[in-house]
This record gives C-alpha cells, structure tokens and sequence, in this order.
C-alpha cells in the first residue's frame, strides 16, 4: 500500500519546490518513506506536453501536411520520453536506494519490469 504527501520546501535560492513522499507499506509489516524532489518539474513538463499534443490534434483537424504532423508527435514522443527518464532517475535515487539498503526484492523487481517497459 502507498500513501501520498505532498509538502513544500525550499532550495537554497528560496524557491520553493514540491515534494511528493510515498510511504509504502509491506506485507512483512515494515514501511519506509520516499521522497520526490522532480515531481514539480514532471508536472511542469506534462502540463507543456499536454499543450503540445493538444496542438498536434489541431494540426490533424486543420488537415496541416502529414510531415509537419509527423513532426510534432516526433517531438511529443522525445519530450514525454524525457519525463520518464527524469521519473526513472528520482525513483532510482530515492525509492530504490532505500529498498536495497532495507532488502526490498520486491520493489527492485518491480523496478526491473517498469524499466522493461520504458526502453521498449
């Protein structure tokens, strides 16, 4: 089971940046927290994707030259891309370095399947 919190903090330049912990709970009965520093970026990143491909839609209903298209969603696909890696490294950084030092082979394998997924 895993439960959210969202909490501000701030950088050192006095910006304030969202958080996003996870408190996971096992089986076994144990529970650990993780800590998100990307997920404002990933929400600013997503928010500019979904503009994006908004526009793209545009593009098809205008009947604008299936290259163009072609295009866009190229674009749309590196950038949306780019969010998973990012995701991927905060995860990596946080979620799993906690679970290899608590022994956790069940959030490492899930890790292997998410990754299995992402690069296909």
């Amino acid at each position: 089971m895993v439960e959210k919190k969202k909490r501000t903090g701030v950088r050192g330049n006095a910006d304030p940046v969202l958080h996003e912990e996870h408190v996971h709970v096992h089986e076994h009965g144990h529970t650990h927290v993780h800590t998100h520093t990307q997920t404002k970026a990933v929400l600013n990143r997503m928010a500019r994707l979904i503009g994006h491909l908004q526009s793209v839609r545009r593009m098809v209903e205008e009947g604008r030259d299936c290259s163009e298209v072609l295009l866009q969603i190229s674009a749309v696909d590196a950038a949306l891309k780019n969010v998973g890696k990012i995701i991927l490294k905060d995860h990596m950084e946080h979620c799993i370095v906690d679970a290899v030092q608590d022994n956790d082979r069940e959030a490492l394998a899930r890790l292997e399947q998410a990754i299995d997924r992402f690069v296909r």
